[in-house]
């Protein structure tokens, strides 16, 4: 008898491929042929979490108590201690228990808010490109993704007056990235608010992505969506300790806004998971108290990456901006005598005759094609040198 055949479901089959998967193969092989591959291509830095995060998970540890299970509520000292945080660096006054949740990063409530809010038929405008979870959280929920192109004439801002009007009856949410992954495009305050009028206008769910809000360069402060007039009828943000703190691996973040949405998407996650490790929010906890004497030097390591970087990129021949914020640097595909490439056969080109692995645009939305993604992950010295290999891919001018 031939085993049954299991086959999954519409919208599991219906998810993206995600970026870079393809790569794994290719890679693997050059390592065993001793090339030294040079990883440029997930936001993942090498760097070490704050000791204050450490030291405090260490002693949590030890302590028994906080191995039970920690269900939604969690810590009310990392609650409090986001709160705190929230009202000093935004001056957002948000309730601990009610305006608060903590999320296994931000990831998590990204992926698991269109379960709460989406019908079949709803739609769901997101960027193009952007984060793929936006996308697969709202397959998987059977809902429709409006994939809005970022363009650079648009400055990478998605444009509310190009929404079908079609979808725009259908849409329940929408999501926004600033600063933003890929394109490391900011948003200016009045774009913000236009977000919020526009999402009260139509009765939409407006949730922001603000997992890049401390990484910012030259004294520029990313805002909070929550810090602008009416946001706290229509809006949620999600914020992660992943980027900067240097804790990707420690799954740790909290979503922030309107009660009535914290506390639906709560009671969904009552029935995915029972919580945050208690003794990882202790240490998120003492990572947000570090802040002052912290993180700003974690972040000037980062903009010594992109000045460096930067510098390199030109000097051998690409077109590439300084951004204010993220970890990342968007950069044109760059153009031969027969055009540009596809980012994805650049990308390509980029591994097997440089050792460098990097992001095509493409991987993260159709409107990402012509560009390529390099992650400040890496040392300067070691962003210098892939900067360097990557010039054996421009053509001479």
């Amino acid at each position: 008898m031939d085993p049954p055949i299991f086959s999954p479901a519409r919208r599991f089959q219906a998810l993206p491929p995600y970026p870079l998967a393809g790569m794994k193969e290719t890679r693997r092989l050059l390592e065993a042929e001793g090339v030294r591959i040079l990883d440029l291509g997930a936001g993942d830095a090498e760097l070490a979490p704050p000791p204050a995060a450490v030291e405090a998970l260490a002693r949590a540890a030890e302590d028994p108590t906080q191995s039970r299970y920690p269900f939604q509520v969690g810590s009310m000292g990392f609650r409090r201690a986001v709160a705190a945080f929230m009202e000093r660096r935004f001056g957002v006054t948000l309730d601990p228990g009610s305006e608060l949740l903590p999320l296994f990063g931000s990831k998590d409530g990204i992926a698991h808010l269109p379960l709460a809010y989406l019908d079949p038929g709803d739609a769901v405008v997101m960027p193009d490109p952007g984060y793929q979870a936006y996308r697969g959280g709202t397959v998987l929920a059977g809902g429709e993704p409006c994939m809005m192109p970022l363009r650079p004439e648009n400055d990478f801002l998605l444009q509310f007056d190009d929404i079908p009007a079609d979808v725009l009856a259908r849409t329940r949410i929408l999501f926004l990235n600033h600063p933003n992954n890929p394109t490391a495009a900011s948003a200016p305050d009045d774009y913000l608010q236009r977000a919020v009028d526009f999402c009260r206008e139509h009765g939409i769910l407006l949730a922001h992505d603000h997992a890049y809000s401390e990484i910012a360069f030259d004294g520029y402060r990313p805002p909070s969506i929550l810090e602008f007039e009416g946001a706290g009828e229509v809006a949620v943000e999600f914020h992660t300790l992943s980027k900067t703190y240097n804790m990707t691996g420690w799954r740790l973040g909290w979503m922030a806004g309107r009660a009535e949405v914290v506390a639906t998407l709560t009671r969904l996650k009552t029935f995915v998971d029972t919580g945050v490790f208690l003794a990882v929010q202790e240490a998120g906890r003492a990572a947000l108290e570090s802040w002052d004497d912290w993180v700003p030097g974690n972040v000037a390591v980062f903009q010594e990456r992109r000045d460096r970087a930067v510098a390199a990129l030109r000097q051998v021949g690409f077109e590439v901006d300084p951004p204010r914020a993220t970890m990342y640097l968007w950069i044109p595909v760059p153009e031969g005598a027969d055009g540009s490439p596809s980012a994805e056969d650049f990308a390509r080109r980029a591994l097997e005759e440089a050792g460098v692995i990097v992001l095509p645009g493409s991987a993260l939305g159709d409107a990402g094609e012509g560009f390529f993604r390099i992650a400040l992950t890496r040392t300067v010295e070691e962003l210098e040198e892939a900067a360097r290999r990557l010039g054996r891919l421009v053509p001479p001018g």
